[in-house]
This record gives structure tokens, C-alpha cells and sequence, in this order.
């Protein structure tokens, strides 16, 4: 199976599945925790974010729309993300896609939010989308323009 396939067919088993977390990394990062949470500690051992059966982390460049306007994105106050990150959490997925020549991933969700990667500077998107229900997870990523489906032990591609 292929890269696009294989994404198309987790894709497809990610409708009706909740957006369980969302949260903030560091800068713009921000990352939608999919489904059932297991909870993780930091390096100090208190509480970090829970991790979900499947995670999509952008580093930078992403934006939640409605039918009518962009709600927030990373270039936007940051006082903003915080109610738009709430339209999301909770909601079912409708569809997960890519798009553009270059892959760019979008996730909708039944009230109609959009989450959506949108590099808008020089190389390659900047998100991941990691997929842990199987034995072995399954990391996808852009390179060289292209899809790409590894392990998440590859060094990161600029």
C-alpha cells in the first residue's frame, strides 16, 4: 500500500471518532489528540497532555475556519486560540483529507470547523499525523513534496 492509500484508508476509520484534546505546544505548534487519551507525564514527572490513539501536530502555519471566516490561526492573537481550539474539542470527525500540490491535511467535523495545516513560508508543510492502534505506529509527514509513511524514527526533514 502506498502512502496516499494508507492515509485514505486511516482517514476513513477517523469519521465519527471525537477530537479528545487539543492543545498548545511550543510557538504556534498546536496538536488534536484523536480519540481515546492515554495519559503522559513530563520529564519531571508531573502531568503532560494525554496522548491520543492518533495525533496531528502542526508545527507551524495552521488555521480553524467555519462556513464563513477563518476563526483563528497561528498568526492570529493568541487570545484567540483558545475559543476556537474549543470548537473542536468534543466534535465528531466528518472527514480527514489532504489537499494542495504539496500535501496539506485538513480535519471537519460535524458543527462544520475546519482544522487545517497551511504552510506559508519556504520547504516542505510542517505537520505529522501519527496513527498508534496498530502494533507498530504509523508516522506521515511531507518530503521532497511527497507524502511520506514511516515510523517516526527518521530524522526531520527541513
Amino acid at each position: 500500500m502506498n502512502p496516499t492509500e494508507a492515509f485514505d484508508s486511516l482517514a476513513s476509520t477517523l469519521v465519527g471518532l471525537p477530537i479528545s484534546h487539543v492543545w498548545g505546544g511550543y510557538g504556534s505548534a498546536m496538536f488534536v489528540e484523536i480519540g481515546d487519551l492515554t495519559p503522559r507525564s513530563r520529564r519531571d514527572g508531573s502531568p503532560g497532555n494525554p496522548e491520543g490513539v492518533v495525533s496531528l501536530g502542526i508545527k507551524w502555519s495552521w488555521r480553524i475556519e467555519d462556513q464563513i471566516a477563518i476563526r483563528c490561526g497561528s498568526w492570529s492573537k493568541e487570545e484567540l486560540w483558545e475559543p476556537a481550539f474549543e470548537t473542536l474539542r468534543g466534535a465528531q470527525i466528518t472527514r480527514c483529507e489532504l489537499f494542495g500540490a504539496l500535501p496539506e491535511v485538513v480535519v471537519t467535523t460535524e458543527t462544520g470547523i475546519r482544522f487545517l495545516s497551511f504552510a506559508t513560508t519556504d520547504g516542505q508543510p510542517q505537520w505529522h499525523m501519527v496513527d498508534r492502534r496498530e502494533k507498530s505506529a504509523r508516522w506521515f509527514t511531507v518530503r521532497e513534496g511527497q507524502l511520506h509513511l514511516g515510523d517516526g524514527t527518521e530524522p526531520a526533514s527541513a
